[in-house]
């Protein structure tokens, strides 16, 4: 018979939750946190489990000329949780649908948290990413053909020459009244050819 968990943590026990890491089926990291949410609700558990994380970026893809925003996994197959792992709470977590364990020393062994200089860098990349507007990733090669697709250059076709990535800005060898003139565009003012 499963044991009963207590449903009030004392201060102490509040105090002491650690950060562990939750295995994931890849890809389905968003319903995992989601099933967890869940169950952690539908068995009062709130207590014990405080926060289900997982650490994402925005970027920013050009397709078809478009800017569109997609979100990525900073660790694919990796779920971030805040708990205390009294009784049957790390039990419950592992037998959540697409849960695959915790991670820890041995397989199937007892969930090791994370080291504090561990969980500070992942939420500090946490927030930094959520501050940053995105990032555009870079879909360009240099010596390809681009068509300018926003700005005073509008129309023109050109060779990429030159690729910034630090500044998200191309330089581009376009022809205007018969000379090739080279032109600084940002990754959005062009599309491939």
């Amino acid at each position: 018979m499963a044991t009963k968990v207590k449903k009030e943590l004392t201060a102490q026990q509040q105090a002491e939750k650690k950060w562990y890491v939750v295995r994931a089926i890849s890809g389905q990291e968003k319903k995992v946190k989601q099933y967890i949410e869940v169950e952690i609700n539908r068995l009062k558990l709130n207590d014990f489990v405080s926060q289900v994380l997982i650490p994402t970026e925005k970027i920013f893809q050009i397709r078809n000329g478009k800017k569109v925003a997609k979100e990525r996994s900073f660790y694919p197959g990796y779920v971030l949780i805040e708990a205390v792992l009294a009784g049957e709470i790390s039990h419950i977590i592992k037998n959540i649908t697409g849960v695959i364990g915790f991670l820890g020393e041995t397989k199937g062994g007892d969930p090791v948290p994370m080291r504090t200089s561990e969980v500070n860098r992942i939420l500090g990349k946490v927030d930094e990413l959520a501050e940053a507007e995105g990032t555009i990733t870079n879909p360009f090669v240099i010596g390809e053909n681009v068509k300018v697709i926003n700005g005073p250059f509008n129309g023109f076709t050109g060779v990429i020459e030159e690729i910034n990535e630090e500044k998200k800005k191309i330089k581009v060898a376009v022809k205007i009244f018969g000379r090739k003139t080279p032109v600084e565009l940002g990754f959005g003012e062009v599309e491939r050819e």
